[in-house]
């Protein structure tokens, strides 16, 4: 019976102890065995030994059918992957000389990523003679982080990386979201992470 194992489980002749714990199929213990004898008792149940414990002394092995059980626990992995939240970082780009109604849409754009679970990278890009200017960039990014303090905490402060100046917000735990705002982050469709000048 040849069966090919990942790297962390070794099954059958890729087992390197000499003596194993064993249990059996029906969860009963073996005691310990010699691995011939382990890997014998298996093959006699037309089955593989599997190593479940290596770091124990000796290695605890089940003896199971490795198809199967490999099946499963890919199952249990699909499963609890269903569960999980997938945490994007999104990006919103602004200009430093950036209009109030433009700062208020993509504010509305940074609370809708917030509001989906996101992190979010805000990010001000300068040009040219605005280098010298850097200072206002840092007081958007502060207001943006006050007008979204109910709902978001910046990770660091802002960071000037070459020709911008970031800050990556992230979700308070615990934070509730406008009803509006949590309808059109599940009816609409998600906006562009923006590149174009405000």
């Amino acid at each position: 019976m040849s069966v090919t194992a990942t790297v962390q489980q070794r099954v059958n002749r890729e087992i390197r102890a000499r003596e194993v714990r064993v249990i059996d199929n029906e969860g009963n213990q073996l005691g310990v065995m010699n691995i011939n004898d382990a890997i014998q008792a298996a093959w006699d149940r037309d089955l593989d030994l599997v190593e479940v414990a290596p770091t124990a002394v000796p290695p605890v092995c089940r003896i199971l059918d490795f198809g199967k059980y490999k099946y499963s626990q890919a199952k249990k992995t699909q499963e609890s992957k269903k569960h999980q939240r997938i945490i994007k970082i999104k990006e919103i780009k602004m200009r430093p000389k950036i209009e109030g109604h433009d700062y208020d849409f993509k504010k509305g754009h940074v609370l809708r990523f917030l509001s989906q679970g996101h992190r979010v990278k805000v990010t001000i890009m300068f040009r040219g003679r605005e280098m010298a200017h850097t200072h206002l960039g840092k007081a958007i990014l502060d207001r943006l982080t006050a007008d979204l303090t109910p709902y978001a905490a910046p990770e660091n402060p802002p960071r000037l990386e070459g020709r911008n100046m970031y800050v990556y917000l992230v979700v308070k735990p615990g934070a509730v979201f406008p009803e509006s705002v949590v309808r059109a982050a599940q009816h609409e469709p998600e906006p562009e992470e923006d590149a174009k000048d405000a």
